[in-house]
């Protein structure tokens, strides 16, 4: 079973699956297959619906995960599945009357306007401050998402335009504006780095090499409890904040649909939680009591 997940896996970057979801997928892998070598379920043929149930049951007895992570995990195991099927290692889906848990439905994390006002004040203030400001800028001006930002090059970014090219999950390319705050302080960070090149990283770390994933969370964190910011705040909380002040301020879901690269509007949607404030201001503009009440 154990050489059938690690080609699965192999497949999946063949296909150009974002090292974020490969990890994913390797992780919850590799803990259904230590289940198995446990128990001695070596062979593929085990990969049955019992086993795959009985699986489950005890991660929920063990770790008593969250829901949504129960069902990533089910994710990984159905597209192993998939996989095996269509090379003929399996005679029937053992998903088939396997039923799955409803998603969980949370609302994104995100930050007031006032507070992601003070994080990008601190990330000017750092001790790498013209490429921190530039980093947050860019991230809130586009809503761009920690594998994308990090894989950005300086020729992605049309500064006669106010554009940036971004490639997205499944390698989808996608072009997003860029706020002018956001264009002048990658200007100012890129006069900062000698003899930029087009093809070169857009966002380097402190050694002069490519800024990655990790590196860009430890930023996140540590500009977050220097800004005093109570809340969590990740790159991601970035992204969820660009969302909802663009929804907050009038922007339609068909257009954030396509900023933030999401296929389905479905995705989009849980961006339509607004505040009590809107909610108020528009019910007062729109009903006619309510017009009634404001003269």
């Amino acid at each position: 079973m154990e050489e059938w997940v690690y080609a699965f896996l192999l497949h999946l970057q063949n296909k150009n699956f974002s090292p974020l979801t490969i990890k994913s997928y390797r992780a919850d892998l590799e803990e259904f297959l230590d289940f198995c070598n446990k128990r001695q379920l070596t062979d593929i043929k085990e990969f049955t619906s019992a086993n795959i149930r009985s699986f489950l049951a005890a991660l929920q007895t063990q770790h008593n995960p969250a829901r949504n992570t129960i069902l990533r995990k089910i994710a990984s195991l159905r597209s192993f599945a998939a996989y095996l099927l269509d090379q003929g290692e399996l005679a029937q889906n053992p998903f088939k009357l396997l039923p799955a848990p409803k998603r969980q439905k949370l609302l994104p994390k995100f930050l007031t306007e006032s507070e992601t006002e003070q994080l990008l004040d601190t990330a000017a203030h750092t001790k790498m401050a013209p490429r921190d400001r530039a980093l947050f800028e860019l991230m809130y001006s586009s809503g761009l998402r920690r594998s994308e930002v990090t894989n950005l090059k300086i020729a992605d970014v049309d500064f006669f335009n106010g554009i940036v090219k971004v490639f997205g999950k499944g390698s989808k390319e996608r072009l997003v504006p860029v706020t002018d705050t956001a264009l002048a302080a990658l200007k100012d960070y890129l006069a900062s780095r000698p003899n930029p090149q087009p093809q070169e990283a857009l966002f380097l770390n402190h050694n002069g090499k490519p800024l990655t994933g990790d590196g860009l969370a430890y930023i996140f964190k540590n500009t977050a409890i220097s800004a005093h910011l109570v809340r969590k705040v990740t790159p991601h909380s970035l992204r969820h904040s660009f969302a909802t002040h663009l929804l907050n301020n009038g922007c339609d879901l068909r257009s954030l649909q396509e900023m933030l690269g999401h296929k389905s509007l479905a995705a989009t949607q849980v961006y339509t939680h607004v505040s009590v404030e809107r909610l108020k201001s528009v019910y007062q503009n729109a009903h006619p009591k309510g017009k009634e009440n404001s003269l």
